[in-house]
C-alpha cells in the first residue's frame, strides 16, 4: 500500500540528530542548506513568500521550529492558536521545505551550531548582527540574510482580527 501524502510529509519532521545527518549527506553531494525558523502560527501568505524565497537560496531548506512551550515564553500563554504537532505537519506538507525540526530553547542557537547551514535567514524585520547564530555561519563562510518582509501580513494580526470578531458575538 502507497504511503497518503500526509505520511511522506510526516518523514521530513526529524530530530536535530538525523537534521545533522542529512545534512551532511546532502554537503557530500555537493548541496547547500538554508536554515530558518520561527514559531509559523497561522500560516499565511507572508510566510509562504518568505519561505519561498529561502528556499531559492540553496539546494535544501530547514526549518527550526518554536515548540509549544517554546512559542509560548516567547508569545505569552495564549499561543500558540495551532499546537506543534499540525504546525509542523503543514509546514513539512510545503513542497520545498525538506526539513522540519522541533525545538523548545528560546531560540535556535543549538539548531545552527551543529547544523552549520551554508545560509541562515530571518524576516526583513531582523537587523543581520540581531540573527542568531549569524557569527558561527559567517565564520564558517557562509551568508546570513534578512529577507524581505511582505508588509500586512503577521500571526498576531490575523489573531487580533479573529478575535475582533468573537467580541462582536
Amino acid at each position: 500500500m502507497e504511503e497518503s501524502f500526509l505520511d511522506v510529509s510526516a518523514h521530513r519532521i526529524i530530530t536535530l540528530e538525523q537534521a545533522v545527518r542529512l545534512n551532511m549527506q546532502w554537503d557530500e553531494l555537493g548541496q547547500t542548506t538554508v536554515f530558518t525558523n520561527g514559531c509559523f502560527d497561522l500560516i499565511h501568505k507572508g510566510h509562504l513568500h518568505y519561505l519561498s524565497e529561502a528556499a531559492d537560496l540553496a539546494d535544501r531548506l530547514i526549518i527550526g521550529l518554536n515548540s509549544d512551550k517554546s512559542v509560548r515564553m516567547l508569545k505569552g500563554k495564549d499561543r500558540p492558536v495551532k499546537d506543534q504537532e499540525t504546525r509542523a505537519l503543514l509546514l513539512a506538507s510545503i513542497r520545498w521545505i525538506d526539513a522540519v525540526i522541533l525545538f523548545d530553547d528560546e531560540t535556535p542557537i543549538k539548531l545552527i551550531s551543529e547544523l552549520r547551514p551554508d545560509v541562515l535567514v530571518k524576516g526583513g524585520d531582523w537587523e543581520i548582527k540581531d540573527i542568531v547564530g549569524s557569527d558561527l555561519v559567517l565564520e564558517d563562510g557562509g551568508k546570513v540574510l534578512s529577507l524581505d518582509f511582505l508588509e500586512g501580513y503577521s500571526s498576531t494580526s490575523y489573531i487580533n482580527k479573529i478575535k475582533g470578531f468573537h467580541d462582536k458575538d
